[in-house]
């Protein structure tokens, strides 16, 4: 989907696949075909913006037979959809069971997350439409914080100096311009925003930037304005943002909270928990003490290192359109903050905007899709939402 900023640019819209597991190219263009087309139809557009996945096998594909690149195009173009940027974040085996940390490997400091990202970049300025010379890719924050020394850290550093020379390059070849986000995340090395303008910085280039990713920003009780203004004021690029939302928690020391926060504690993805606690009475979450949990079942333990005297948010990316049921809520005022800020403004900040809920089938069992067409109607309706906040900011629809 494409929306006209007033100040004249196009800001795209799509919704991120991750939520289709696939792990080959034969998967990838099922996807095409079983959810992406229908959520298009249901929407009744003609074209329709996704964010691709694409696991290591499948990149592997595309990447070293030209023949399958154009064959996923034409495909793309085939059933009315388009691509500008692609979530670099998992490797491989999204779709399992249990993916808990093995999302974080290969990390930066690994020479395959660097060849990765580099065969993403390369299938991305092959798959961009032809009115289109800028794409975008979001990638892992560096690594998870822990095994992470000066050592990897001087690794991950090179690594990314490397892609950035890599994509100057495959602009020179293409006419390209494809750029990175280091996309923060609660346990990472770069956990908020602030983590990220230091290495950012450091690397100092316009091609490698972040990516603001709204479950994230608020599950880190990160506020949106201070956050985004911290980052052009360190001239860090937003390379593009993932609109989700957080579960929240307003009381969690409340017995019919904790039930229902225990619903959410589900054994295939980490839901880092959150919450802030202050240093004085006047104190706010920019300058209160973050402390958390690698997992909701951790926080909920009856030892658990988190205080339950403050609100909590955990990373478990929520339908936009359906918050869950009292006694929780979740973060979309956090998400319409940012977006604010992103876009709002006389020019925006990042042109790519992509919602990722991710965790349709991570739900409690009363929410999760029974049917394919469910979950089409539940993605349609995230976007609808989405595009109704984006024309409320005063941004036009195009067709």
């Amino acid at each position: 989907m494409r929306f006209r900023h007033p100040d004249g640019s196009t800001v795209h819209l799509a919704y991120c696949t991750n939520v289709h597991p696939a792990e080959t190219l034969d998967g990838v263009l099922a996807q095409l075909r079983d959810h992406c087309e229908p959520v298009r139809r249901r929407l009744g557009r003609d074209r329709l913006g996704i964010g691709l996945w694409l696991a290591r096998d499948a990149a592997h594909a595309l990447v070293t037979d030209p023949s399958a690149l154009r064959g996923l195009r034409s495909e793309l173009d085939r059933r009315g959809l388009e691509v500008v940027t692609l979530n670099g974040f998992p490797y491989e085996g999204f779709g399992a069971e249990k993916v808990k940390y093995r999302v974080y490997k290969p990390d930066w400091a690994d020479p395959e997350r660097l060849e990765h990202t580099t065969s993403l970049a390369r299938v991305l300025a092959g798959l961009l439409p032809d009115d289109v010379t800028d794409g975008s890719l979001s990638t892992l924050p560096l690594a998870w914080r822990t095994a992470y020394d000066e050592t990897r850290a001087d690794k991950a550093r090179a690594a990314l100096v490397t892609l950035a020379e890599r994509l100057d390059a495959l602009q020179d070849l293409t006419g390209r311009s494809i750029r990175v986000g280091l996309e923060p995340e609660p346990g990472c090395v770069v956990e908020t925003t602030r983590d990220a303008i230091a290495p950012l910085t450091a690397i100092a280039h316009d091609r490698i930037g972040i990516c603001v990713d709204t479950c994230h920003l608020a599950t880190s009780f990160e506020d949106p304005r201070t956050a985004l203004d911290a980052l052009t004021a360190a001239r860090v690029p937003v390379v593009k943002s993932q609109l989700s939302a957080a579960l929240h928690a307003e009381h969690p020391s409340r017995p019919e909270v904790r039930d229902a926060l225990a619903a959410f504690a589900e054994p295939r993805f980490l839901h880092q928990t959150r919450t802030v606690t202050p240093t004085d009475p006047a104190a706010t979450a920019a300058t209160a003490g973050l402390r958390g949990t690698d997992d909701l079942d951790e926080a909920l333990a009856d030892d658990s290192p988190l205080p339950a005297t403050a609100p909590w948010r955990a990373h478990f990316h929520v339908p936009l359109h359906a918050a869950p049921a009292a006694p929780l809520t979740s973060t979309l005022s956090v998400l319409k903050a940012a977006l604010t800020r992103l876009v709002g403004g006389p020019h925006p900040l990042t042109r790519h905007l992509e919602v990722e809920t991710y965790t349709w089938q991570a739900l409690p069992p009363e929410l999760r899709p029974r049917a394919r067409a469910q979950l089409t109607d539940g993605i349609a309706a995230e976007l609808t939402l989405a595009r109704d906040l984006l024309t409320d900011l005063g941004l036009k629809e195009l067709p």
